[in-house]
């Protein structure tokens, strides 16, 4: 009888070769992630040499975080290597700084994943292997995390929840010694971080002392660890479907309800913050503080202005409904912003766009509004507004808590001025003096924030 049992990979162009066949198109765009080490110099060796085969496009991002002083001699061989090979290359030069409750090593991997969300592409292609899938996993383990950080990391992912682009990892099923091996054999050069045998890390601590011991008594603890992160994997997905679930009955227009957050046990509920967390592309905090933001969540009553920080997140209630946003900067304005004809006026402090369109009877009055010049101010206190004529002009503070907008919110709102007379407040209307009459032609405005989750 024939052996109907599929032949595994002989060697690593095969392994990954395989990878590839079943995750990538002939079309599609594939950029390395090159740090100038010898995983990721493999790495695009391997790459190059399949991508005339399999005919999909290649490039390299090299992200230069500023923490090491032979960071710029790191960019320049990346450069001479993609050179080399013919091969685009983009060199992004970042200052990683340390963020509260964060480690360096955390800040630098989100600084770094925030530069690949940026880059157009199908796949960032990482050349994480088995030994970092189980130092990873050991790590995890010693940091008691849970399930999801034990579940290691997946051959393919989405970059972030509202991302097309994926992390592809195809050499997770192979050894660092297979990699040196591929390398010495294609007499490949590299770099090598003066970091990585500084055991006063942990990750290194593991590398040099504790994985040594351990092969000699457990020789293929390598591919026991990647079988053990497979499983837990398919845990955390599982736990993924649940928060998914949950989230349904817990949330409103995309918002979080502490009503439906109280309903859940709080196993249930921690499990749904780290899945918003995730969404939003958090770093996750840990177990402690985890609990700590659930309690003060579960205890905050509907008119409490609860404001909570986390690294680059900050979680805000307002009306019994929880905000998880990026860490904005407070919005300044010094001076008033002219407007000079822009149909898309980028409002560069406060983060957005003011959209212009012209629509019949509708929207601005163009002749009343240019009669003196146009600005953008922030709430200054006192203003007074009248966009229904048939109703009295009122404070503008009151209308904007009738409309239940959060109140950090009604800082950052530009507001549109013909000299010093009020015009136009995003989400309340046109004051009565500046709308456009039926039959005339008006500017329609509209908001856009920038999306900075």
């Amino acid at each position: 009888m024939a052996n109907l049992r599929k032949s595994r990979p002989n060697t690593i162009l095969e392994w990954v070769e395989c990878i590839l066949r079943a995750q990538v198109g002939g079309k599609d765009h594939l950029v390395v992630a090159l740090s100038g080490g010898v995983d990721s110099v493999v790495l695009l060796h391997l790459l190059h040499t399949l991508s005339s085969s399999m005919t999909f496009r290649l490039s390299a991002v090299h992200v230069e975080h500023g923490i090491s002083a032979y960071a710029g001699q790191w960019s320049d061989f990346c450069q001479n290597q993609c050179g080399a090979l013919g091969i685009p290359i983009q060199i992004f030069r970042l200052k990683v700084q340390k963020v509260p409750q964060v480690s360096l090593e955390a800040a630098a991997r989100q600084a770094r994943y925030q530069v690949f969300n940026s880059i157009g592409a199908d796949y960032i292609v990482l050349a994480h292997h088995q030994d970092d899938q189980a130092e990873t996993l050991l790590l995890q383990l010693l940091r008691g995390a849970g399930v999801k950080g034990l579940a290691g990391m997946p051959v393919v992912r989405k970059l972030a929840s509202r991302s097309a682009i994926r992390l592809l990892r195809p050499l997770l099923s192979v050894s660092r010694e297979t990699i040196l091996q591929y390398a010495r054999q294609h007499h490949l050069s590299w770099v090598d971080d003066e970091s990585n045998s500084d055991t006063a890390y942990n990750r290194n601590f593991l590398r040099h002392v504790i994985f040594p011991l351990l092969e000699q008594r457990f020789p293929a603890y390598r591919e026991t660890c990647s079988r053990a992160s497979h499983h837990l994997g398919e845990a955390a997905h599982l736990l993924d479907e649940l928060a998914g679930i949950d989230s349904q009955c817990a949330m409103t227009a995309g918002k979080l309800h502490l009503f439906g957050l109280r309903q859940l046990s709080f196993s249930r509920a921690k499990n749904l913050l780290r899945y918003l967390f995730s969404q939003h592309g958090a770093i996750q905090p840990n177990s402690l503080k985890l609990e700590e933001i659930l309690r003060q969540l579960l205890s905050a009553k509907a008119d409490t202005k609860l404001h909570l920080v986390f690294g680059e997140v900050e979680i805000r209630c307002f009306k019994g409904l929880v905000n998880i946003q990026s860490k904005r900067i407070p919005s300044e304005i010094n001076v008033p912003l002219v407007w000079r004809g822009e149909y898309r006026w980028v409002i560069e402090p406060l983060g957005g766009t003011i959209e212009w369109i012209q629509q019949q009877g509708m929207g601005i009055n163009p002749t009343e509004l240019i009669k003196k010049p146009v600005t953008v101010r922030l709430r200054a206190g006192g203003e007074r507004f009248q966009p229904d004529c048939k109703r009295p002009r009122r404070s503008l503070k009151k209308m904007l808590q009738e409309a239940a907008l959060p109140p950090w919110e009604r800082g950052t709102l530009p507001l549109l001025f013909s000299g010093e007379q009020l015009v136009w407040v995003p989400g309340i209307g046109v004051d009565c003096a500046f709308q456009a009459l039926p039959g005339e032609l008006g500017w329609v405005l509209t908001w856009q924030p920038h999306k900075v989750d």
